[in-house]
């Protein structure tokens, strides 16, 4: 290629300049060496252009153009006839294959296909899963664990995700160890290799076995998934024929294990280059429910997709015909720092639920729920069970191409040998931790400050509490599905409630007024936790830094020191004395051993004089505004003691969060057109918690209006949008909406449910 049209906005060349610039290929050697950077250049210089790789395509490198096209169906299809001639059209080159339902076909084809598959994968019907996956993985861990060594993509990341998933399905175990090298060969293998050949063997074997389960199941069905799908009609009352049964099962099959593979091979050679972050997960094992999205958005197993435009339209600004491929990359848009501020950092507590991996629009991953568990239950086994693994890099063999899915082929590692476990017992308790939403009720509420207020927290019927220990806190999801995380600020040994407290902040994104505005005893609130990414480490003594709200973790870290008999200093500031939250409880409880620092008073914190009067062992915990954080994070990094600083930072929520008032909430009376059922909504629950109560197999994830998952067709009614992903148009439009977050302007609405 000599030439590029270009489109982008402010300096970069725009789509009517005509200047040379380098051939763009996802499959190049210099993508493969380093796609993030690769499509980082472009991004800046040339963020959505034409090439003449692989037949001529457009790519794209943005955020919001990769989001526009995937949710766009009517403009940009995945069908293969819309894209002419033969092989698969979802992936640039276009590659062999059986035609897969339903990502190939375009709405309302797919519809009814998803709709099919729906009712297995929710997050319900996969939590039942979850001692069978524990069962699976405690089966393969201990088939190498006393040795020593492994090459984790034989011996865990490929078996298992199969195992689980054939097993899942119905396929006998005699067909594990057949099907899980093949799907793993189609992945990795270049195309018209001896590998891809071979691949191809095992996946004509896949397509008769399916058949023949499909004839079994329906002479004498179980309870496996097979059965469950070969016994579901269509609309017309007709069974779904057996080629479309094989196309939906195959692609369950491909679907869910080597991306799988992928991510959790992927994960693991970065802990082992990345002992802190290792370190900080066995530390901190409910750290990892966080920090799935992260490793999901920064290592995607699929890198790419494509879509065939159906109309002359535009992308970014760049003119685009119909009949034009177009490239869309998950991996450029995971790395997008308009959405992701410094994306190429992976940060084990960042809320990245906005990541692409899992694509968006009609065709995103229904197995997503699945995908999540085996890799939790994978790494917490691998973390509990050899945590001092060393993966040895001269051993590494990556995927040959990175272009459309990324991955490793081998993965050696060496460890300290373990024992085995009996994985039948093992089985019936995931090691990895499932925790969901718990509601709990406001037993009561107390100003603390002007702009603090305490909350205690019940169990609607009087039963104690899951334990929790010093550094733990909730994340309580608010009646308009913005989830916020607070500190617990109360005593372990009061099993029966939970202590909270909240800084109002009226110029934030809403979080803070919603609770406070919220607080009365007999309110309930939906609570996941405690999680506790700060534990509180042995050490001969501590230094506790407090700044502002940041008292609430402290406060119980101070406490249990004090019951330990470990000697501590609390320095505790804040803006006035006025505004600093449990002055008096602190004082009570620490005595000469704090010190209060009101800003008005005695100005900011000497940190560099404090950590000069720390012994080498203190342990050094801090909790308070950014700024503070990262002025300690400084010193402590020139003086040599940033392996003793333990900080937490919470978010207050998305900076793309759609902003609204709460108050403003209005009840409304919601039909579902398919059931003929009509609910309310009362002004203080979310719509999707109503739903979800009458309505099987319902399709979420995130529940924040981020993710596309929910995205449900409105018939009538006015939708208020509160999610941050439908365009200005589309909002107008009111044909659709998230009901993890939406509600209703007008009385009633009227949906495709």
């Amino acid at each position: 290629m000599t030439e590029q049209q270009r489109t982008a906005p402010a300096a970069a060349p725009t789509a009517t300049e005509d200047r040379p610039a380098a051939p763009f290929d996802h499959h190049s050697a210099e993508c493969n060496t380093d796609p993030v950077g690769y499509y980082r250049e472009f991004r800046q210089t040339c963020p959505v252009g034409r090439t003449d790789a692989h037949g001529g395509f457009v790519y794209t490198t943005r955020y919001a153009d990769v989001v526009r096209i995937a949710r766009d169906d009517d403009t940009f299809s995945s069908a293969r006839a819309t894209a002419g001639g033969d092989g698969t059209a979802i992936v640039i080159p276009r590659g062999p294959g059986l035609e897969q339902y339903p990502i190939e076909l375009d709405p309302p084809a797919a519809t009814g296909y998803r709709d099919l598959i729906n009712p297995l994968l929710t997050q319900d019907a996969v939590a039942e899963l979850a001692p069978m996956v524990a069962r699976h993985t405690t089966r393969v861990v201990d088939a190498f664990i006393a040795e020593g060594s492994v090459d984790f993509v034989r011996d865990l990341t490929n078996p298992l995700p199969a195992a689980v998933t054939l097993d899942w399905l119905g396929f006998p175990e005699s067909d594990w160890a057949k099907l899980a090298g093949p799907i793993h060969d189609i992945f990795a293998a270049l195309p018209g290799s001896e590998r891809a050949v071979r691949g191809a063997a095992g996946l004509a074997y896949l397509d008769q076995r399916i058949r023949e389960l499909i004839v079994e199941r329906r002479a004498a069905p179980t309870g496996d998934a097979v059965s469950y799908l070969a016994a579901q009609r269509r609309p017309d009352g007709e069974l779904f024929d057996a080629d479309e049964l094989v196309s939906v099962i195959g692609l369950l099959i491909a679907g869910g294990v080597d991306t799988t593979t992928s991510l959790t091979g992927s994960t693991l050679v970065h802990l082992s280059r990345h002992p802190e972050d290792r370190q900080r997960l066995i530390d901190s094992p409910d750290l990892l429910l966080t920090a799935t999205d992260e490793f999901l958005r920064v290592f995607a197993p699929s890198q790419s997709m494509a879509r065939t435009v159906r109309t002359d339209t535009e992308v970014g600004g760049c003119p685009v015909t119909a009949g034009e491929r177009v490239l869309i990359p998950w991996v450029a848009a995971n790395h997008d720092p308009a959405v992701f501020p410094d994306p190429e950092q992976l940060r084990l507590d960042r809320d990245a639920a906005r990541h692409l991996s899992f694509g968006i629009g009609s065709h995103r991953c229904a197995g997503a729920h699945l995908a999540r568990l085996m890799f939790r239950e994978m790494i917490t086994q691998v973390l509990t069970r050899l945590p001092d693994f060393r993966v040895v890099e001269e051993g590494l063999v990556a995927y040959p191409t990175r272009g459309n899915q990324s991955g490793w082929d081998a993965i050696p590692a060496v460890f300290t040998p373990g024992p085995r476990r009996d994985a039948d017992a093992a089985g019936t308790r995931p090691t990895a931790s499932l925790t969901g939403d718990r509601e709990l009720v406001m037993a009561a509420t107390t100003t603390a400050t002007d702009d603090v207020l305490e909350v205690r927290l019940a169990d609607p019927t009087g039963a104690e509490l899951p334990p929790w220990a010093p550094g733990a806190h909730l994340e309580v999801r608010l009646p308009s599905g913005r989830v916020r995380q607070y500190s617990l600020c109360g005593d372990p040994d009061d099993t029966r409630h939970y202590r909270i407290a909240a800084l109002r902040e009226p110029a934030g994104r809403g979080g803070s007024v919603e609770l406070h505005a919220l607080a009365r005893a007999g309110v309930t609130l939906a609570v996941r936790g405690p999680r506790n990414h700060f534990p509180l480490v042995d050490a001969p003594d501590y230094l506790f830094l407090a700044g502002g709200i940041g008292i609430t973790p402290i406060l119980a870290m101070a406490r249990e020191a004090d019951r330990r008999g470990v000697p501590f200093r609390l320095v505790y500031g804040g803006r006035s004395r006025a505004s600093m939250a449990f002055v008096d409880e602190v004082t009570a409880l620490a005595g000469d051993r704090v010190t209060l620092l009101p800003q008005d008073e005695a100005g900011l914190p000497d940190l560099g004089a404090l950590l000069d009067s720390t012994g080498p062992d203190t342990a050094v915990y801090c909790c308070g505004p950014t700024g503070m954080i990262d002025a300690l994070e400084r010193v402590c990094a020139a003086t040599g003691r940033s392996e003793r600083l333990h900080v937490e930072r919470f978010t207050a929520g998305d900076d793309l969060e759609v902003a609204f008032d709460p108050a403003a909430n209005t009840e409304f009376e919601v039909h579902l057109a398919r059931t003929g059922a009509t609910l309310r909504v009362p002004r203080d629950r979310r719509m999707i918690d109503v739903l979800r109560e009458v309505v099987p197999g319902l399709t979420y994830d995130c529940e924040k209006g981020y993710c596309g998952a929910c995205e449900t067709r409105v018939l009538a009614g006015t939708p208020e949008h509160r999610d941050s992903l439908l365009t200005e148009q589309e909002r107008t439009a009111g044909r659709s909406m998230m009901i993890c977050v939406g509600r209703c302007r007008s009385e009633r609405l009227v949906l495709d449910l």
